[in-house]
């Protein structure tokens, strides 16, 4: 937080622009389709997902360029819908993929998840309407994606009109535009070439034995511009954790595990005790430490959970004060003790937010009531669910609007948002269904279909209140921004179903694709701990002794957090961000700290040029890294859709040496290509 005044809007208040158009509309909408879309496949990857605003703004320069006029309020508009794609998938993709895990859905069935997407993302910006004020005007939070998105607005000029001479300033805005889709056009080739045809690998990963068998050893690398550009956005301090989470659950968890506990994991594998160590097959020595690591993948549950519970008790206090400063605010407005309402500070009127969400309590309950079956007292279950989905609904929402503000929608932690709430409410629901007979089953799923949506509306809250920075920062119109944003979760949630369907077909999600079981699957971690956060809740059990150790190493980690706050260090330790990296292969951890280190020695290289340069700097780098994750992930996405056209895919060259040696020296050439282009911005 900051106690100096915010400057003036770019745009005034007394100054009217065109915001709400038609063509912003349609292009905010399509665009946000394509980044759900490309957000979907990184997230389920990975884990981790990262804001598609400064894209959003790029491709929105690019295109209302073309036009014969335009303003910059008219492309924060489309940034603002296109946007809300990418953080509405973010909080499907985090929980109902656990419907399928779980076999409670033989697939991604669209009615549902376009009810649960459609409620959950509204709600999300109803919720932090009453917020805005408090948290951009009154607390002054970073908002660093937001005041990040304005800078690249800026760049395309106010207003434009390709009869006036102010239209040289759009130059920039073309070559923004441009240097987006050059990164995309790299990120999709890498993929084709790697998925498609088969000419450069997906990754590098090789399992040993040493010292006559006592030390397992398993490392792999995953060749994927794609999280370079991740690493890139969310920088050093997150990707160090996140590496240092895959070391410790791969490099060191592994090979204890095996020395420790060599005959159990022999037993689970169905080695005979007493099979000499020399006679091992590598197949034998790949199941064994696959076995080994997805024990060690416990660990990140278990540190996961503790940091969902700490997310919330340390945002208690600053989540009250924020709550207090807005009915304040609203209170002074409506007795008229305040001034004229300016443009630039007209929400949407609180009795409108109060009747939306009135109206939105029937689907809501009929969600609920559907999704329990046959269930004896599901019309009371049904009702608790709809009070408890607009109080938590509420109080996550708020919580990841704040986080927005202190650490940006790339490192907002909706994960630890999402797990609080599968924890708390399969507790509750547990004690008033009990886990006998159709409970057992019915609970589950009615604890995922709970979490589903209050995690679409905390993700699109946090991307709602980083938009409205923006729009601060601008000039622009709340209201007609909400609005936007409305629109973006309306467009998104209707192809978001026909997404995870294609990816689940073409990849497999958190499983082996049925119709390409030879297809590498996508990990989707956070949605696998829900499945056994639910389950295990409700009965099917949960082995607690490596979560134990994932509490144990996540006190650490905030007793850390904490001093490393009070020092004033931006050096900081999240537990969330370790977690993930245990939780996932390791090969995925080594480019995102790539990545991160690439960006950190750009900002070391640029320390002593002019606020300028770096300005300029920042920009194209987070511009190319957006692009080479988008044109990765979109291609990830087409060629999911066809291998489930042509039943599957065949690479000519497989995963040869020749095709891993390919690999590396392309990944290099992307590194390369993103330090050497930022580097030279002058």
């Amino acid at each position: 937080m900051s106690d100096k005044p915010l400057p003036p809007p770019v745009v005034s208040a007394e100054r009217n622009l065109t915001e709400l158009t038609v063509k912003a509309l349609i292009l905010g909408a399509l665009l946000s389709m394509i980044l759900a879309a490309a957000n979907a496949y990184i997230g389920l990857l990975v884990g981790l997902t990262v804001s598609a605003s400064i894209p959003a703004a790029a491709v929105s320069m690019g295109v209302l360029r073309l036009f014969r006029r335009s303003t910059i309020l008219e492309n924060n508009m489309v940034q603002t819908s296109a946007s809300a794609g990418e953080s509405l998938v973010a909080g499907i993709i985090f929980t109902i993929p656990a419907l399928v895990m779980m076999n409670a859905w033989t697939g991604y069935e669209y009615g549902p998840m376009v009810s649960i997407a459609i409620l959950g993302g509204i709600l999300g910006v109803a919720f932090t309407i009453p917020l805005r004020r408090a948290l951009i005007v009154e607390a002054k939070l970073k908002f660093p994606e937001g005041v990040a998105t304005a800078e690249v607005l800026k760049t395309g000029g106010i207003e434009t009109d390709k009869d006036h001479p102010e239209h040289v300033h759009n130059e920039e805005a073309a070559k923004g535009f441009k240097m987006l889709l050059v990164a995309a056009g790299l990120g999709g080739l890498f993929k084709v070439l790697e998925s498609a045809i088969g000419v450069l690998s997906s990754g590098v990963a090789t399992i040993k034995s040493f010292l006559t068998g006592k030390y397992l050893f398993m490392g792999s690398i995953t060749l994927s511009p794609a999280l370079i550009g991740v690493g890139y956005i969310v920088g050093l301090n997150i990707a160090v954790l996140v590496f240092l989470g895959g070391v410790i659950g791969t490099l060191i968890g592994v090979p204890l595990n095996w020395l420790f506990n060599s005959d159990a994991l022999m037993q689970t594998v169905g080695i005979p005790a007493g099979t000499p160590m020399s006679e091992f097959t590598d197949g034998q020595w790949s199941a064994l430490a696959n076995e080994a690591w997805q024990n060690c993948r416990r660990i990140g549950v278990g540190a996961m959970m503790v940091g969902g519970v700490w997310s919330l008790i340390s945002l208690a206090k600053p989540l009250w004060n924020g709550i207090k400063t807005s009915l304040a605010a609203y209170k002074a407005t409506k007795s008229g003790e305040g001034q004229k309402i300016l443009r630039t500070e007209y929400d949407t009127p609180i009795n409108y937010v109060g009747i939306l969400i009135l109206i939105a309590i029937v689907p809501l309950f009929f969600i609920f009531y559907n999704a329990l079956g046959e269930y004896e007292s599901k019309l009371m279950i049904a009702s608790i669910m709809t009070v408890l989905m607009l109080v938590f609904g509420f109080i996550f929402a708020s919580v990841a609007g704040y986080m927005a503000g202190l650490v940006g929608s790339s490192n907002n932690p909706i994960s630890g948002v999402t797990i609080a709430t599968v924890i708390v409410s399969a507790l509750i629901l547990l004690q008033l269904m009990g886990n006998e007979g159709m409970a057992a089953t019915l609970g589950p799923i009615a604890v995922i279909f709970l979490a589903g949506m209050i995690c679409s509306a905390a993700a699109i809250a946090g991307d709602n209140m980083q938009d409205l920075k923006c729009g601060h920062v601008l000039g622009a119109t709340p209201w007609r921004q909400q609005i936007f944003q409305i629109v973006g979760v309306v467009a998104a949630a209707l192809v978001i179903p026909f997404v995870l369907d294609i990816l689940d077909q073409g990849y497999g999600i958190g499983r082996p694709s049925p119709l390409n079981p030879d297809a590498t699957p996508l990990s989707a971690p956070q949605a696998g701990l829900m499945r056994d956060l639910s389950t295990g809740i409700f009965g099917a059990g949960i082995e607690w002794n490596f979560i134990f150790i994932g509490f144990a190493l996540a006190i650490v980690l905030i007793i850390l957090d904490t001093i490393q706050e009070k020092r004033g260090s931006d050096v900081r330790f999240p537990v969330l961000a370790v977690a993930v990296g245990i939780y996932l292969p390791l090969g995925l951890s080594v480019p995102i700290f790539v990545g991160g280190l690439i960006a950190h020695i750009i900002k070391k290289k640029t320390a002593k040029q002019s606020d300028e340069v770096k300005k300029k700097r920042e920009g194209t780098g987070l511009l190319i890294a957006s692009g080479l994750i988008t044109g990765e992930a979109l291609l990830g996405v087409l060629v999911a859709v066809a291998a489930v056209v042509w039943q599957g895919s065949v690479p000519l060259m497989g995963d040869s040496l020749m095709s891993q040696i390919l690999g590396l020296a392309g990944l290099i050439f992307v590194c390369g290509y993103l330090y050497r282009k930022t580097i030279k911005t002058k």
